[in-house]
Parts: C-alpha cells; sequence; structure tokens
C-alpha cells in the first residue's frame, strides 16, 4: 500500500499557493481514510470468508443446544407447576367446606308463623314488624379482638398481665346497673378472621373454611341479612372505620357522614380509631345530624393491631384497652333513651396477639348491651354477675342478629340459625317467659322454614325421630297449646331453644359434607404428577459421579471434536424433557378434542371450566406415561441403589406416614431435627472412610458442624397451642409478645460481623474468593446485613417507645428507606451484578528465581478458583437472595436464616467430600432443611402464626402486590432459600469444563420437588380420609394447606431462581472458559 503524503501549506496566508497546499494537504488525510476503510473492510470480509474451525462451530452448536435444552428443561418443571396446581385446586374444591346460599329473604308483613298476639302497628317497621319494636336507634360498636377476659375484673397482682383491668366500665355497669346493661362471652365459630365473623353477625348463619382464604378480598353479602333488611324498610345506616364493611355491603351507607379507613395496616394502631372518634360523636350530639342516621356501625381496630404488633401483655394493649374504656363512657354520656348500645368483639387473640385459628382464646369475644331504658333482666339472680370465664353462659356470635332485628322491630333475616339473647327479652324481673316464649317460637320458626328450604335445594328428607327437630318443635308448640294459665311459657321457651340448638347442630353437619369424587380426582392428578416427576428424575440421574481425571477429559474432547468433524453429534446435556413435554401436550390436545364428546355423554351439570381443567390435566397425564412407556425398553428398578437413596426414600416415606398422626403433626420440628442428625452422624460415619487425612478431617468436621447448626436453631422456638405445657416459646420476647426480646437484637449485628466471613473461609477453602466475590460478600452483602441490623433496632425502639421525645411516624420515616436500600441492594444491584458478573477467578503468575543462566526461566500460570468456578459464582446469586430474607425475618428468624446459609454450605461440602452430588439425599436434606427452619423462623401451620407485620417493612402502607409477597417471603424464607440453593449441591466443586451440568441440576431440583409433591400428597390424603377426625380444623386442614403452598412455592422458584439462575452461570462460564 502506498503511504499517502501530506504536503505542507507555502507561507503567506492568502495565497494561491497556500489554498492549494491545504487543498492538497485535505486531500491526502481523506485518501488516507478511505484507505483504511477499505484495509479493515477487506480484512473483514477476508475472515467472513474464512470458514470456521470444528472446534468454534462446536462450540457454538453446544451453546445453541444448551439454550434449546434449557427452554424444554423449564417447560417440563412448569407443566409440573402446573398439574400440581391442577390436582391441589380440584382437593381443595372438595374438601374445604361451602354451604348452599339460599336467595330467600324475610318480609316486615310475612313472619314466618303467624302472630300469637296482635300489637300496634304490627307487620310494619313504625311498630315493629315480627316483635313489638323497643328502639328506634342502635349503635354497634366493634372493639376487633375483643377477648372476653379482658372484660372481667383480675384480682391477683402477681400475675396480672397488661391487658387486665383496663377496660373495667363493661363489668361495672352490668353489675351496677343490671337493668340497664348485660355483658356474655361471645363465641365465635371459626375460622376467627374478621370478614368471616362480620358474616357471622349480619347473617346469623355459619361461615365454612372455605371462606379463610377470601379474608382479603371480600366480595358483597349477597344474602339476606341484617343491613339488607334496614336498608329495605328504609333506615339509614351509617359506618365508620373498617374498610371491611365497605367491601361486604356495597351502597348500603350514607355517603356523606359514613368514613371507611384502611384496616390491613397492623403497625398503625391509632390512624383509625382516631378516624372513628373524630366523627362518632359529632353524629351522636350535634342536633342537625341526629336525624342523619338510624343505626351505626363503628370498627375500632387498634386492641386487634397491638395485639398483632406487640402481643396482649404490653403496655400499648394497656392503653388501647384504657382508650375504649373512655370512648365507651362518654357513649354511655351521649345516648338517648330510644338508642341502642351494643360493644362486642368479633374474635379473641392467642397469647402473642394473632387469630385465624380455632384456639379457646381466639374464638372467645366479649358482648356487652347498654341501654338507659333499664329493659334487660335475668331470669336467674345469680346471673346478674357476668360470667367469671368464658365457659359460663356464652352466647354464639349467630344470636346477635335475631336478637338486634327483634329489637329493632325488623324481620330477622331469612339464614339466620342463631337464637335471641334471654337477657334482652327477660324483662327487668327476669319472668318475662310470655314475652321469651314468643321471641323463641317466632325465631324457631324463621329457622323451621329455612330448614325445610335448604332441604327442597338439597333434596334432603327431614327426620321425624324423637329429639329431632321435627319432634322438638312439635312438643314447644304443645306447651303453648293451651290457654290462659295453661300455657305453658317456660317450658315453650325452652322447647324452642332445644329446637334451634339441635338445628344448629344438624346444620353444621350438613355443612361438613365433602364432595368425595373431586378430592379423589385431586388426590389422583397429584399422585400422577409424583410418578410422572419421579420418572423424570430417574430418567436424568447419573448412575454414579464421573471420575475426575484431566487426561481422560482431554481424550473424551479430542474424541467429540473428531466425532463432530465426522457428523456424529453427541449431547451430553441432553435431558428427557424435551420427550415429556411433547407427551404431555400431545395428552392435553387429545383430551381437549374429546373433551366435548364426554361432557355429551357424561351429562355433566357442574362448571365447564373445572371440566376442561380436569380432563387436560389427566389427559396430560397419561400423555407423559404413554411417552415414557413408548420410550423404554423396559422400566429401570424403582427402588434405591445405595445407602444414601434409601435414606432420602426413608426420611421421605416416613414424614408422609407421620402426618396421619396429629402428635406427629403438632410435634414435626423436633422430628426434622432427628433427621437431620442423622443425616449428620452418617455423614460423619462415612467420613472417616476418606483416604486422605485432610479431607477425612473436613468431612467430620462439616458434618458435626451440621449437626451442631441444627441443635442451636432449635433453640428458637414458637409453640402452638396443642405443644403446651411441654414447649416454651423464644422467638419473641415472652409467650404473650410479638416483639423481641431487647437481647434478641444483637442477633442481626452479629450476623453481619459474622455470616460474611463465614462465607468467605468456604470460597477460601477452595481460592475462589476471586473476581468480583471480594466486592460482594465483605463489602456490599455486609453493608446491607448492617443497615437491616438497625433497621431492626429502630423497629424495637418505635415499638418500646425509647424515645418519646421523637413525633410519632419518624422513626418509621427512618428505616423504611433503610429497608427500600437493602431490598435494592438485595434485587436489584445483586440481579444485575449476578447478570454480568465473571467468574471468581484470578490468573496468578510466579517467575521462579533463574538458577542457570544457560536456560530460560519459564513462569507457572496458575488459574485461582478454576476447581469451584460454577459453585463460587452461583453462590453469588444464593448470597443474594439471602440477603432480602434476612430482612424481612425478626431478628430470631434471621438468626436461623443464617444458621440455615451455614448448614447449606456444609452440605455442600459434605455432598463434594464423600461424592453425593449425583445422589438425591444432597436437595432432599436442603428440603428438611427448609421444613425445620420454616418452624425455627417462628412459623407453624396455623393461619394464627402468620407475621402479617412483613408486609409493611419497606412499606409505609399496603401496596398490592408487594405486601402479599413481603408475607409470602416472611412465612416462606426457609424454602426459598432452599430451592435457590439446590443448584449449589451440583455445582460446588465443579470446574468450568465439567459436562452434564444440566442434566445433574435437573436431576436435583426434581428430587426436590418431589419431597414436597410427595409431602402434600400424604397431608391432602390424610385429611381426605381424617375428614370427620376431632382435630381436622385445628391441625390436618392447616397441615394440608401449609403443604399445597410450600408445593407451588417451590415448584415456582424452582423455575424462577434456580433454573434460570442456572442458565446464567453457565452462559456466564462458557463464555470465559468456552465450551470444549
Amino acid at each position: 500500500m502506498v503511504k499517502a503524503t501530506v504536503p505542507k501549506p507555502a507561507a503567506g496566508p492568502g495565497s494561491y499557493n497556500s489554498i492549494a497546499a491545504q487543498y492538497a494537504r485535505a486531500k491526502a488525510i481523506k485518501d488516507r481514510e478511505d484507505a483504511a476503510k477499505a484495509s479493515t473492510e477487506k480484512l473483514r470480509k477476508e475472515r467472513e470468508g474464512r470458514e470456521k474451525s470444528p472446534s468454534e462451530r462446536l462450540a457454538e452448536r453446544k451453546v445453541g443446544r444448551f439454550k434449546s435444552e434449557w427452554i424444554w428443561v423449564v417447560g417440563a418443571f412448569v407443566w409440573f407447576l402446573c398439574t400440581h396446581a391442577s390436582g391441589l385446586y380440584f382437593f381443595t374444591k372438595g374438601f374445604l367446606l361451602t354451604r348452599l346460599v339460599l336467595e330467600e329473604k324475610s318480609s316486615c308483613a310475612v313472619p314466618p308463623i303467624p302472630l300469637t298476639s296482635n300489637f300496634k302497628n304490627h307487620g310494619a317497621i313504625e311498630g315493629g314488624c315480627w316483635h313489638p319494636k323497643t328502639f328506634d336507634k342502635a349503635v354497634v360498636v366493634i372493639i376487633d379482638a375483643l377477648r372476653y377476659d379482658f372484660t372481667i375484673p383480675f384480682a391477683n397482682e402477681t400475675e396480672k398481665r397488661a391487658y387486665h383491668n383496663a377496660l373495667p366500665v363493661l363489668y361495672d355497669t352490668a353489675v351496677q346497673q343490671p337493668n340497664n346493661a348485660f355483658l356474655l362471652p361471645f363465641i365465635a365459630d371459626p375460622p376467627t378472621t374478621t370478614l368471616q365473623r362480620l358474616k357471622g353477625l349480619t347473617t346469623g348463619t355459619l361461615p365454612t373454611f372455605i371462606d379463610a382464604g377470601s379474608n382479603f378480598a371480600g366480595e358483597a353479602i349477597a344474602e339476606d341479612n341484617l343491613l339488607m333488611q334496614l336498608r329495605d324498610v328504609g333506615k339509614k345506616i351509617v359506618h365508620l372505620g373498617d374498610d371491611t364493611w365497605t367491601a361486604l355491603f356495597p351502597g348500603y351507607f350514607e355517603p356523606n357522614i359514613s368514613r371507611a379507613y384502611p384496616s390491613l395496616n397492623v403497625w398503625d394502631l391509632h390512624t383509625l380509631d382516631n378516624g372513628v372518634l373524630e366523627h362518632i360523636f359529632p353524629l351522636l350530639e350535634q342536633k342537625e345530624k341526629k336525624n342523619q342516621w338510624d343505626v351505626m356501625f363503628a370498627h375500632f381496630l387498634g386492641v386487634d393491631h397491638a395485639g398483632h404488633r406487640y402481643g396482649p401483655d404490653h403496655p400499648a394493649m394497656t392503653a388501647k384497652l384504657q382508650q375504649m374504656n373512655t370512648v365507651v363512657r362518654d357513649l354511655m354520656k351521649s345516648l338517648d333513651d330510644d338508642t341502642l348500645l351494643v360493644i362486642m368483639g368479633d374474635h379473641g387473640m392467642d397469647k402473642k396477639g394473632d387469630h385465624g385459628g380455632e384456639s379457646e382464646d381466639e374464638v372467645e369475644a366479649a358482648l356487652w348491651m347498654y341501654s338507659k331504658k333499664g329493659i334487660f333482666g335475668r331470669t336467674d339472680p345469680s346471673f346478674a354477675t357476668p360470667p367469671a370465664t368464658a365457659k359460663i353462659r356464652p352466647a354464639n356470635q349467630i344470636d346477635l342478629v335475631p336478637t338486634l332485628a327483634l329489637l329493632l322491630g325488623l324481620p330477622i333475616p331469612f339464614n339466620n340459625l342463631g337464637q335471641p339473647i334471654e337477657e334482652a327479652f327477660a324483662g327487668k324481673k327476669g319472668n318475662s317467659w310470655e314475652n321469651l316464649a314468643n321471641v323463641g317460637r317466632m325465631t324457631a320458626a324463621g329457622i323451621k322454614r329455612y330448614q325445610a328450604a335448604y332441604y327442597q335445594a338439597r333434596g334432603i328428607d327431614e327426620s321425624t325421630i324423637d329429639g329431632s327437630p321435627h319432634a322438638l318443635w312439635a312438643s314447644a308448640e304443645n306447651a303453648l297449646a293451651g290457654s290462659g294459665k295453661n300455657k305453658m311459657w317456660k317450658e315453650g321457651y325452652n322447647g324452642f331453644s332445644a329446637f334451634q340448638e339441635e338445628t344448629l347442630r344438624i346444620c353444621r353437619s350438613l355443612w361438613a359434607r365433602f364432595d368425595v369424587p373431586s378430592i379423589l380426582l385431586g388426590i389422583g392428578i397429584l399422585a400422577g404428577g409424583i410418578v410422572c416427576l419421579m420418572l423424570f428424575a430417574n430418567d436424568n440421574a447419573e448412575d454414579s459421579a464421573a471420575v475426575e481425571d484431566p487426561e481422560l477429559d482431554r481424550a473424551e474432547r479430542q474424541l467429540e471434536l473428531e466425532n463432530f468433524s465426522k457428523g456424529i453429534m453427541t449431547d451430553d446435556d441432553e435431558t428427557s424433557s424435551r420427550s415429556l413435554v411433547r407427551g404431555a401436550l400431545i395428552g392435553t390436545g387429545l383430551g381437549m378434542l374429546a373433551g366435548p364428546a364426554i361432557w355429551i355423554m357424561a351429562k355433566k351439570d357442574g362448571s365447564l371450566l373445572d371440566f376442561g381443567l380436569a380432563v387436560g390435566s389427566i389427559s396430560g397425564l397419561v400423555g407423559v406415561l404413554y411417552q415414557e412407556m413408548r420410550r423404554r425398553m423396559q422400566f429401570s428398578n424403582p427402588f434405591p441403589t445405595s445407602f444414601w437413596g434409601w435414606m432420602a426414600a426413608v426420611f421421605t416415606i416416613s414424614q408422609s406416614i407421620g402426618f396421619a398422626s396429629n402428635s406427629y403433626t403438632i410435634w414435626e420440628d423436633s422430628i426434622l431435627l432427628f433427621f437431620i442428625s442423622t443425616f449428620g452422624l452418617a455423614a460423619a460415619a462415612y467420613s472417616l472412610r476418606i483416604e486422605k487425612v485432610s479431607d477425612r478431617a473436613l468431612g467430620v468436621y462439616h458434618s458435626l458442624a451440621f449437626i451442631a447448626l441444627g441443635w442451636i436453631a432449635s433453640f428458637s422456638k414458637l409453640c402452638r397451642e396443642e405443644q403446651m405445657p411441654y414447649c416454651k416459646s423464644t422467638y419473641y420476647a415472652s409467650e404473650s409478645s410479638s416483639t423481641s426480646a431487647p437481647w434478641q437484637l444483637l442477633i442481626p449485628f452479629v450476623i453481619a460481623g459474622f455470616l460474611p466471613s463465614i462465607i468467605k473461609s468456604y470460597y477460601v477453602s477452595s481460592r475462589s474468593y476471586e473476581g468480583f466475590a471480594p466486592i460482594w460478600i465483605s463489602w456490599i452483602f455486609r453493608a446491607g446485613l448492617v443497615l437491616s441490623a438497625i433497621f431492626w433496632t429502630l423497629d424495637a425502639a418505635d415499638d418500646a417507645e425509647w424515645f418519646p421525645q421523637i413525633s410519632q411516624g419518624m422513626l418509621k420515616n427512618l428505616r423504611v428507606p433503610m429497608a427500600q436500600t437493602v431490598f435494592a441492594i438485595s434485587i436489584g444491584a445483586g440481579m444485575i451484578a449476578y447478570n454480568y458478573a465473571p467468574p471468581c477467578v484470578s490468573i496468578q503468575t510466579i517467575i521462579p528465581p533463574q538458577t542457570d543462566p544457560s536456560k530460560p526461566v519459564k513462569p507457572t500460570v496458575t488459574i485461582l478458583g478454576f476447581a469451584n468456578t460454577h459453585g463460587s459464582r452461583y453462590l453469588l446469586l444464593v448470597v443474594s437472595i439471602l440477603l432480602s430474607l434476612l430482612l424481612v425475618q425478626k431478628p430470631m428468624g434471621a438468626g436461623s436464616l443464617a444458621l440455615m446459609a451455614w448448614q447449606i454450605l456444609s452440605l455442600v461440602e459434605i455432598l463434594d467430600l464423600l461424592s453425593l452430588t449425583s445422589s438425591p439425599i444432597g436437595p432432599i436434606m436442603l428440603a428438611l432443611l427448609a421444613s425445620f427452619h420454616f418452624f425455627k423462623t417462628g412459623h407453624q401451620a396455623t393461619l394464627s402464626s402468620i407475621q402479617w407485620e412483613s408486609a409493611f417493612i419497606p412499606l409505609h402502607t399496603i401496596r398490592y402486590p408487594w405486601s402479599p409477597i413481603l408475607v409470602a417471603l416472611n412465612s416462606f424464607g426457609a424454602h426459598i432459600l432452599a430451592a435457590s440453593a439446590v443448584p449449589l449441591t451440583v455445582l460446588w466443586k465443579q470446574n468450568p469444563k465439567k459436562k452434564g451440568l444440566l442434566r445433574s441440576v435437573v436431576t436435583a431440583l426434581a428430587w426436590h420437588v418431589l419431597y414436597f409433591a410427595t409431602i402434600s400428597l400424604a397431608t391432602t390424603m390424610w385429611a381426605g380420609h381424617l375428614r370427620r377426625h376431632l382435630m381436622l380444623y385445628r391441625i390436618f386442614s392447616p397441615k394440608f394447606m401449609t403443604a399445597a403452598l410450600v408445593l407451588v412455592m417451590a415448584d415456582f422458584v424452582g423455575v424462577v431462581v434456580a433454573l434460570v439462575g442456572f442458565r446464567i452461570n453457565r452462559l456466564s462460564v462458557g463464555e470465559v472458559f468456552g465450551w470444549l
């Protein structure tokens, strides 16, 4: 190439020679640029024209095949997720009880039975529909979670709790003014969640367990209820407080004077209550507002939130109850004679302030009624004093519905099953048996009418045997059949009460009817999914660990390259996912095509969507099983072939069998610790057989550390009611608290100080503490842990009011940005860094001293971290996820989760030392660790153990979908961490040239999910089999629901975190070290 010469411009500005020279110089520069471009283009074309070498083409093919195979793998696990969800849906549909809702409504002019005596304006709201009206107005105050023992005096000062004697006005008034007030235990029907209780309190019907899942997404009540009756007779209704009411009764309340406030922010004890107080007294006291309403519902939440946040035995509870005491006294002063005041709790709370289940503390609420008229009475002089405990003379919460309806002159809602509360109709002297008999007869007639309509709708024949409702009704009617003094009013009243109680018992049994075909269908789909998952795992499992031999690896790579040059293709990472997904798609497609014909022949009258889902699920399973049978000449031995395989099977099967026992389920955490210790001891024993002394010592050390860490974690306990008195809770400051003890605040700081160093030590042992690892673990991860520790310290300071001089909300405003920063580090920066970070390796060059001048020195090049390239990089993802999970756990739970992370690192070391990376024991032990630490992070298989306050850690108020996600992270943090770490059991201590990693990860994830699928199937089977067991809804049903959620969580995290994280990791390592 001729080099262009650039002439120098001539002297003298403006001269012709100068201009010509400048032009020539510019042209020469342009020619040189054009020549350079032409040369670059020529070189590019030469490169493109050159045929790629076989090794380059083979590497490209491997990348493409890996990406393609990974997509099929994701498809397989998504299909398993859908199959599990389908099976759980059908089982749940048949298992969780539902009742038929009748559309009939009661009418003011049409009582269920003719009146025994006429009264002025009967059949109209002016005089009373079915009974003479007693009050024109009513103020119904719900103090959420008002437990009965909060309202009665407590004399023992040595055992006095914070909630004792803080709300004396209810008891004192009932004792001092028995004709003006009465106080009774108010028993709720489980589930004790607010939405279900409000349904019972307004309709008079019983909730069913399936309603529990809708506590946070309530639908409008369509069946007959008190508010519907009030609206139909033209009454103006006002609501103040909990916004659950507006979801249940949209359009019922006066728009300009009603005020609804968000109800789920359990951190906030005052905003809602203060809002109610701001509006309730002007409505009662200001003349211009008194005519704007007839019935007012005021729902306070401060007591409930104090329980959730602190527990009942806390000064905040004392302050809230004292505030309610003042509110009640002020309400009494503001009432007129024609207004009824009702104070009640919708449910109670357990020892640590939660609710949702059916323990005594959760169902025992309080009911108090007050009137200045002085119309109340007691049928027995000993009843003048309110019951000392909730076991004495309790009223069912559904009894409020007929009581309020009759006092206000309303029709009793059609579906009501309650009976009138005796004290409200007994008269001042307690001897108004005629009135009691009349209200009892009218209420019982309504129940009889409802029973007849329900039986007709369900096609049930009514029994007429002795003791049946039919016989009891006839007996009560006979007692009132006489005339004058021959009428036995008391006997009639007792007879109608017996009729109501027996009818209620029968209705409970009717609504305990299960859809057995749907239950069996769900169990069948889950069982079929387990068979497919087991075959899938066996298809992709390696018979034994591969032999590590560099010479052999080089020979294999050379042979693979030669075969590729000849057109012979080999795929080390090919899985059976493609075959499974194709079988599922073909089977589902054929099922959908045949579905209409099956629907017509079966003459189904159920849901078409359910039918389609069932046909699709079953045909998909059949397609997968057919594909397996067609692909296999014969099925391999399904039984384990090694000691460790048998251990994994025994752990899984024994767990599944054990859930048939209620005591086993109650003490599950202790049994899991036994399994963990058993594995550790077996690993220590096998480590003694390792030939290399250093490896033998490491094996024993990690095995014993694995056991010791489990026992340390077992110190964290949250006892369930059934474990008492053999268990002592340590998760919170006390058994009656929901806050951490002061010493527990040190745990997050200890974690920040030691956990990064512990993780670093596992990197250092494989010389992998290189690249991005030091920055992320020693600095960024530790900084996030420090912020988390400060967050929980500020939270405790806010709870205990360490700094009363600081304005309310200031500490919240400080710690919320801290939590958001931790999430930004973990999820934002962590995921981005993991996606782009190179492997944790570095190159070290050592030049030895020159001893012979005549010979050149040969430097030694060492790749630090080479032997753990895959594992060290993937661990960065696990650490990032761990940071988020630690933040959403309370200090004790964070300590447990940190110990679990340490156990996981020891586990992968054990698996490497004992050559168990291809054994199912690794993924199964991760599942056992997840189940064990679920309990150690302050959870139980009960609704009341859900830590709702975690929804507000990085937020000021409820935000969807983030608040539910935060609760899930808190509840299932151990399971999320375990599922995320599944690939680590395969990748740890694997060099970049390791083959078959995708198959190994797929197998490990399949074993991990298989454990949870087996547990879920077992809990569904036992719950279905024991559906008449006394402990069904206390033990077996919550365990089934927990196992179902865990299975879905494992499926989801396995795809979104484990498989996606492995893909990023494999591509990153391949980009640096190649694919050959």
